[in-house]
């Protein structure tokens, strides 16, 4: 506790608390009685003395030591003989009359130290703050932390902004070259494939081509021949490497070409005199194309094929009777429908069928359909489809080994099985020639050539009218024709059947090439006879009912 005295030894003071602006309180304590109190000359001047003061010494007032402190100079209820409380602002809590200052209040010195807790007081009305009462503190605090954190996250963010955004640009940029890289790709394989506008070759009828020199392609024409009737059936294989697309090619049998004695003859003519290596120039010739190797298939090898890539399966547009049955009602070998099953033996009948009054192209597209069913089985893989080619032991022509042949044929195997692959008929007017509205679709978009076809002079041009009564007879001259080196022109139907055939020849020089006709035709040679024929032919001829067709 403590207490302080006055210079006499009188009454001591205790220290109570402090006021509300942090300064000590003392309350006066009665002195203990003692018998003497010694004088000390140097003792401290007891709290409230005025030296200056005249006459009797005041005693200074002093606290109730039971009054509690108020600081609004109010004492507590309840003892209304207490002495008035220490009012700060000059005013006691009771009325009455108010005492000097000097006696109504203690000498309160300044003394520091932290003030202790004090009860919860009620706050005046009117408070006149002063700067001592206010503690600055110059440490950080929480909040300042806060707003550093804030900064540094404001910044941050910033930054992550613009690295998106450089980010975002970056791709853009990546963006645009590579989408000027897949037009400039495009581009250059448009015009690889020869697609270009710009690049394209029109024959000013409707038909639209590429240029032959744009595309790879690689070709071989196979023969096939049918061992029973010496018939022949011709088709181009060709691989465009640059479109991924493969196509069977049919090659009509009165395709008209040139000899090599510079004769205009047929291809079916010319694969029977000239052999392959003729017959490959001069397809190239007539068809401006480019033709790689010749592969002849005999019927028994055909058959050999197809079982062995394990049968085949095609939609069949005819019934085909056994050759082999011995009667007529017997079952057909293979049944017209869709998804059919062919053995090499069924295939090989339904390639050479050819029914009752039907062109050559019929047969020929039969030929097409079996061709195609191969390729969809053959095998894609290189090896393995010279394997096929080699079991097959046929003897190939010089300019294709079996490495070549089963090389080619696995391409088109997969070609054929991914659906790229087509077939197509070359066609050809009566007298064997091609024209740009007949061959534009094949000899310009498939073969990538242009047609050459000889002159029409160049062969002896035979019309033919049918006065037989049967219908089918014209057809099979027109097949005789043709492979007698004629060009066929067809006369029509005779309203009614004649008994003797007649052929007319109207110029002098004529009278040889009408004598050949009748020969070629098993017709005595006293059918011949000058007359008048129509303008486009040299010589014309009137069937009969003695006209004797070949069995073939």
């Amino acid at each position: 506790m403590n207490n302080r005295y006055d210079a006499y030894g009188g009454d001591q003071y205790e220290l109570v608390g402090y006021d509300e602006y942090g300064q000590p309180v003392y309350r006066q304590v009665p002195p203990q009685q003692s018998p003497q109190q010694p004088y000390d000359p140097y003792a401290q001047q007891p709290y409230g003395y005025d030296p200056y003061a005249t006459g009797q010494q005041q005693p200074v007032q002093s606290y109730d030591t039971y009054a509690p402190y108020d600081p609004y100079g109010q004492t507590a209820t309840g003892d209304p003989g207490a002495a008035p409380a220490y009012d700060p602002y000059g005013q006691t809590a009771v009325s009455g009359q108010q005492p000097r200052v000097a006696e109504q209040t203690a000498y309160i010195p300044q003394q520091s130290g932290p003030a202790e807790e004090e009860p919860e007081q009620r706050e005046p009305e009117q408070r006149d703050y002063r700067t001592e009462q206010f503690a600055f503190v110059e440490d950080p605090d929480d909040d300042s932390e806060d707003v550093i954190d804030w900064l540094n996250f404001t910044e941050n963010r910033t930054e992550r902004r613009e690295e998106a955004k450089r980010r975002a640009r970056s791709r853009m940029v990546a963006l645009v070259v590579v989408l000027a890289l897949v037009a400039v790709g495009g581009v250059g394989y448009l015009w690889y494939a020869g697609k270009l506008p710009g690049l394209s070759s029109s024959d000013g009828k409707g038909g639209t081509t590429t240029a032959a020199g744009a595309q790879k392609r690689d070709v071989v024409v196979v023969h096939l021949h049918n061992t029973k009737n010496g018939d022949t059936a011709t088709a181009l294989l060709v691989d465009n490497a640059t479109t991924q697309q493969g196509t069977t090619v049919l090659l009509p049998n009165s395709l008209a070409l040139t000899g090599d004695d510079g004769t205009t003859t047929t291809l079916a003519k010319s694969v029977e005199d000239d052999g392959s290596s003729g017959t490959r120039e001069a397809l190239d010739t007539v068809l401006g194309t480019r033709i790689q190797g010749t592969w002849r298939l005999d019927t028994p090898y055909l058959q050999n094929l197809v079982d062995l890539v394990g049968n085949i399966d095609i939609d069949t547009n005819t019934d085909v009777p056994d050759p082999s049955a011995k009667s007529k009602g017997a079952a057909p070998l293979v049944n017209k429908g869709e998804s059919q099953t062919l053995s090499g033996k069924m295939a090989v009948a339904y390639a050479t069928y050819r029914g009752s009054g039907e062109a050559q192209n019929a047969q020929l597209e039969r030929f097409g359909q079996v061709m195609q069913g191969v390729l969809r089985k053959l095998s894609s893989d290189a090896g393995a489809a010279t394997i096929t080619v080699q079991t097959l032991q046929q003897i190939l022509d010089p300019s294709m080994t079996d490495k070549d042949l089963g090389t080619f044929l696995a391409g088109l195997a997969d070609l054929a099985k991914g659906g790229d692959y087509k077939t197509a008929l070359l066609p050809v007017q009566d007298d064997g020639t091609l024209t740009a509205e007949t061959s534009a679709s094949v000899v310009k978009d498939v073969l990538g050539g242009t047609a050459k076809s000889p002159d029409q002079g160049a062969a002896v041009r035979v019309s033919v009218q049918n006065a037989t009564g049967v219908k089918d007879n014209t057809e099979k001259a027109r097949v005789v024709l043709l492979n007698g080196g004629f060009t066929f022109l067809e006369g029509g139907t005779a309203g009614s059947a004649r008994a003797t055939s007649e052929v007319v020849y109207a110029e002098a020089a004529d009278k040889e090439n009408a004598t050949e006709v009748a020969k070629t035709l098993g017709l005595p040679t006293s059918a011949v006879t000058k007359g008048k024929v129509t303008t486009n032919a040299n010589v014309a001829v009137i069937l009969g009912q003695d006209y004797k067709p070949s069995s073939s």
